[in-house]
């Protein structure tokens, strides 16, 4: 989830060459200083970069050592099944609408919230369990997990959610954990896992969860549609009023290309992480 203060910059939604380019060049436009070499605390910000022709992408080389801690980013790319993903840091007035969408076209998705979610929306996190849908994980407080060293204190911010949907629904939570801002390091996958919990990125994710930008429907549509993929775990913002306009739309083109759509717990027993198997 990016909050309203915090911004991740995500190659599959800002132009990947403007990116690209600026880590290469320094603010002065010379060359930038190489890369340290990764500790167990460097902290890194997910990203791939996107593909038209169908066939999935894969993040980068560097980042590859998440598969060794039991991360996902995708399932089988050669299954044609879409893992259906929302981050939910507030409530924008759209996941109602959205339930209703996802219930028309019977698609279970997960939903991963905070501490404030849960606490401000029973009733909608009620209804998400209710009609099949994970609730899960994206800490109490959205902090930086990557940067925690302390255990107790990434703890903390997992369990407090843990107990907090316990509380409104008596169910613990399914152990899947995205972090915040999608940053992550290897000290914070290794906490993950040691608490039980599956780290879940993404191989589809769009510029959408600027409220006073929204991206034009008809963009958006074309965008989440050139750039679907077989094993695509894809993340939309619940927050975004164009995502809720589309939603259905999109829903029906997914299944006009034949694509079928799965949970995250389907995810994890029929696929191992590239190079773990």
């Amino acid at each position: 989830m990016r909050s309203k203060r915090a911004v991740l910059l995500v190659f599959a939604g800002i132009d990947a060459a403007l990116i690209a380019a600026s880590m290469i060049f320094g603010l002065s436009g010379g060359l930038a200083a190489v890369a340290a070499p990764r500790t167990e605390g460097s902290v890194m910000s997910w990203y791939y970069m996107p593909r038209t022709d169908g066939v999935q992408p894969e993040p980068e080389e560097a980042f590859k050592f998440v598969y060794d801690y039991g991360a996902y980013s995708a399932g089988d790319p050669n299954e044609k099944i879409i893992y259906l993903t929302f981050d939910e840091g507030y409530e924008n007035g759209y996941t109602a609408g959205i339930l209703d969408t996802l219930k028309k076209h019977n698609v279970r998705a997960a939903f991963f919230v905070v501490g404030h979610y849960v606490k401000t929306n029973p009733e909608l996190v009620l209804r998400m369990a209710a009609e099949g849908h994970l609730v899960c994980n994206h800490s109490a407080n959205h902090k930086d997990m990557a940067a925690m060293e302390d255990f107790d204190e990434f703890k903390k911010e997992i369990t407090d959610l843990e107990d907090a949907y316990y509380e409104l629904t008596g169910k613990s939570m399914p152990k899947f954990f995205r972090p915040p801002e999608g940053k992550f390091s290897e000290r914070s996958l290794k906490y993950a896992q040691r608490l039980g919990y599956t780290t879940v990125f993404w191989s589809f994710a769009y510029k959408d969860w600027l409220n006073n930008a929204q991206p034009d429907p008809e963009t958006a549509f074309k965008t989440i549609i050139s750039r679907t993929h077989p094993g695509e775990v894809a993340l939309l913002h619940a927050t975004s009023k164009t995502n809720a306009q589309i939603l259905d739309r999109v829903l029906a083109e997914w299944e006009k290309m034949g694509y079928s759509f799965k949970s995250l717990k389907y995810l994890v027993r029929s696929y191992d992480p590239p190079g773990t198997a």
